[in-house]
This record gives C-alpha cells, sequence and structure tokens, in this order.
C-alpha cells in the first residue's frame, strides 16, 4: 500500500521504518523542507533519530499533497502541541478511504481534547485509529521486539492497520477503547516525570515502584471517568507504557524529571531539548481535567506544581507522603 507519515520526528520516522520494511510505499511529511533534505540525502535523521540508518526506499516531501496523494494508510505523528494547527492543513487533501492513525502521545493544551479527537475535528473524518504501547523510536527503529495496541471503532481500519504495521519485531494488537488507549499513552507521561523527579533526588527502587504502582491508580480513576475501560489501563498502553518511561534512560519525560530532581530549572531544561516532552505540558491539561471531574490525582497534583509553579521537588515528595492515609483503592487515595 501507500502509506504517509505525517511528522518527521524520531517516533515517526520509526514508524515510517515499520511501514517500509514491511513493503509499502513510503512518505514522510515535515515541516522544514531544508531539514527533509538532508535527511532524504544522508539517510539518516540526525535531528531526531541520530544513527538509524533509513531505507532509500522512503521518499521525505514537503508538499502536502504530494506527501499524502493515494495514500491507503495516513500516520499522524505531529506532538500534541501542534497538531491542530498541522493537520488543517490537510484537510482538503486527505483521501477519502485513507484509514487514519494517531501516534501522538498527548492531549490538546485548550479544549482537552485527545489526538484522534482533534484529528477528526480538523481533518472532518470519524473514526480516526490511535497507536499507543511501549515503544521507544530509537529501539523501534532499530528491529528491538516491540509490542503496541492500535485502538479504533471501525473493525475494518483497524484490523488493515494491524495488518499493515504488524511484524515479526513489532507486534500489534487491537482494541476498540479509543479513549483509554489514548489515555494511556497521555497520561503515563506525567507520572514518568514524578519518576524522574525520585531519581533525581536519589531515592531508590521502592520510591519508583510506589510511584508507578499509583500513577497507575490514578491514571485509571481518570481515564474512568472520562469512559475508558478499566481493563485498558491494564495493557500495552497502561500499564506497559508507564513501566518503559518511568524506567527507561532513552525516555524524555523521565529524564525532564530527573533534572528537576537535581535542582535544574524547567526553563532551562526544555531550552536544552531538541525533542518534546509532553508531559511538561499535559500535566496541566491532566489536573484541569481531574478537578473538573472531581478525580483526585495527587501526583499529577505535584508534578504540575513542581514544573509550572516552581514548587521544591523535595517538598512536592513530602507532601505527597504526609497525605491522609486512606485505604488503597479509596478512589481518593
Amino acid at each position: 500500500m501507500k502509506a504517509c507519515v505525517i511528522g518527521d520526528g524520531g517516533w515517526g520516522t520509526a514508524l515510517a521504518t515499520i511501514l517500509d520494511a514491511n513493503g509499502h510505499d513510503v512518505a514522510v511529511w515535515g515541516p522544514f523542507e531544508r531539514q527533509l533534505e538532508e535527511t532524504q540525502e544522508r539517510r539518516e535523521n540526525r535531528a531526531f533519530l541520530p544513527g538509524v540508518r533509513l531505507s532509500e526506499e522512503i521518499q521525505w516531501v514537503a508538499e502536502r499533497e504530494t506527501a499524502v496523494e493515494g495514500s491507503r494508510v495516513v500516520v499522524l505523528a505531529v506532538p500534541s502541541r501542534f497538531a491542530r494547527d498541522v493537520l488543517h492543513g490537510f484537510r482538503n487533501c486527505l483521501p477519502a478511504e485513507a484509514a487514519v492513525v494517531s501516534v501522538a502521545k498527548g492531549l490538546d493544551k485548550e479544549t482537552h481534547q485527545r489526538m484522534s479527537e482533534v484529528a477528526s475535528e480538523e481533518l472532518q473524518r470519524p473514526a480516526i485509529a490511535a497507536l499507543s504501547g511501549p515503544s521507544h523510536a530509537e529501539e523501534v527503529a532499530r528491529g528491538v521486539p516491540s509490542a503496541v495496541v492500535i485502538a479504533c471503532e471501525d473493525r475494518a481500519h483497524r484490523t488493515l492497520l494491524q495488518e499493515a504495521f504488524n511484524r515479526p519485531t513489532f507486534r500489534v494488537y487491537t482494541s476498540d477503547d479509543v479513549i483509554g488507549v489514548e489515555l494511556g499513552g497521555a497520561l503515563k507521561n506525567v507520572i514518568a516525570i514524578a519518576a524522574g523527579v525520585s531519581d533525581g533526588i536519589g531515592f531508590g527502587d521502592n520510591t519508583k515502584a510506589a510511584l508507578i504502582t499509583r500513577g497507575l491508580a490514578e491514571m485509571t480513576r481518570l481515564g474512568v471517568a472520562l469512559g475508558a475501560n478499566p481493563a485498558t489501563f491494564s495493557g500495552l498502553s497502561g500499564i506497559g507504557d508507564l513501566i518503559v518511561t518511568c524506567a527507561s534512560r532513552l525516555s524524555r519525560n523521565r529524564g525532564v524529571g530527573e533534572r528537576l530532581g537535581k535542582g535544574e530549572r524547567i526553563d532551562d531544561i526544555l531550552a536544552s531539548m531538541a525533542q518534546v516532552a509532553e508531559g511538561v505540558w499535559n500535566c496541566a491539561t491532566a489536573v484541569d481535567l481531574a478537578r473538573k471531574l472531581d478525580v483526585d490525582v495527587p501526583i499529577s497534583e505535584e508534578v504540575h506544581a513542581v514544573v509550572h509553579e516552581g514548587k521544591d521537588p523535595r517538598q512536592a515528595v513530602q507532601d505527597l507522603l504526609t497525605r491522609e492515609p486512606r485505604p488503597e483503592q479509596d478512589r481518593r487515595s
């Protein structure tokens, strides 16, 4: 099939390699023509996925219409902060028959919408799928065995997308819980910042295990309040993605937290990063949603306070530990 990846970052590039390896005709669109030309010439995305040799068959295209023309599969790999503006520009050029899948793990800052909702609104089409799971771009592109889940309300589309991406090193499961799959991918980034703060302060494995476990509990509470299936958070896009993002040295969100825990300022951290750490922006959205729905998310609240209000990370930890003791299954715990 013809496939187009909208977004030439690390994750978009990694998924382009998967589609190419499966024999599809792949074009990647990006916003900066000079960078696309460099990637095309060098066969390496030095800005976002350095060290990975890219197939000569993948095309790097700056013109929207050319990139998506004839595509049966369209992958939306634009960071959440820029998604709405970018996707609006594709509204009138996507093929009607294309199966569209969002792979960005974030939420819209202004509307609090999930990325599939933003895409559906801007592209004016229903049944946008979502792909998520424990899948660092660096490992996926190098063929490290990984597993993800694709959720879509349209059974035919999710089956087509599963077949398009599935390969021996990239196992793809399916789900009909788009809400849960997307929220798992977005909310785990916030908890990963907390795990990084723990690392930066110098706490141990006990602390990180507690953060992951209680973080999963608050992700599930908020997800269920928004209409997700609670079982989804026990799967790849929930606990799976949470574990890898909280534990891995490749995790940008965990890395941001670690530097905060060591005393660096958030502005300095972000200024030094080429790629986006979605949890920095999504913690505010998650907290806003939780407050509107009267859902308790204490870890996310403290991450928000550290990132956006300048709270001392050690004080945030102390405030978490000195909360009123409660039963483990209490919805407010």
